[in-house]
């Protein structure tokens, strides 16, 4: 996939190499719109850009994912500095932002490309993710909340979404977001 390789809102490169220090993780929340807008502020996050991953179809498009035949979810490479952001932190706004009890929507949004998703690229992160799930599930259920769905595995191959959906809140302010959390809080 063409892009332009610097991010809009802070001009840092989204595609390899990072900075030496740098992690990276995956996250599907819905939208990828709405799930990028969410972690592209945060200090210590380097750089975002959005895309597919957790599929079978080799270099989808966008028209592929939404089809629901290439098993791909709509999501957000979130690259972080650990010096100067926690892993936790970032799981606190992966929980808070969307429903994680959804299924495959979020909102208005239906279909397996907005499922939830924590993508991880370390044991450590495997680990965290699934504490953290284990430790929202039971605030969620205080709440009346039904059970979590999220899944949580090994990243796969991370293919860059159109040129046209990176940062696309920034350059469309009047773009749709349907994410929306529980109102729950992870800590």
């Amino acid at each position: 996939m063409q892009i332009d390789e610097h991010h809009f809102v802070h001009g840092r490169s989204m595609v390899e190499p990072f900075p030496e220090g740098m992690e990276k993780i995956i996250f599907g929340l819905g939208c990828f719109w709405g799930a990028e807008r969410r972690f592209w502020s945060i200090d210590g996050v380097h750089t975002t850009a959005v895309g597919y991953s957790a599929g079978f179809t080799a270099n989808p498009t966008y028209q592929e994912v939404c089809s629901g035949m290439t098993g791909h979810s709509e999501v957000v490479l979130v690259v972080y500095d650990p010096d100067d952001v926690s892993f936790d932190a970032l799981l606190a706004v992966f929980w808070e932002s969307h429903d994680p009890t959804q299924g495959m929507r979020q909102g208005n949004d239906q279909g397996t490309q907005y499922r939830s998703g924590i993508y991880f690229l370390s044991d450590v992160q495997r680990q965290q993710a699934e504490k953290s799930l284990e430790q929202y599930q039971v605030s969620l259920k205080q709440a009346g909340y039904a059970a979590i769905t999220t899944e949580i595995q090994t990243a796969m191959e991370f293919y860059y979404a159109e040129g046209y959906h990176q940062q696309y809140l920034e350059k469309n302010f009047e773009g749709y977001c349907g994410l929306g959390g529980t109102g729950v809080s992870y800590s």
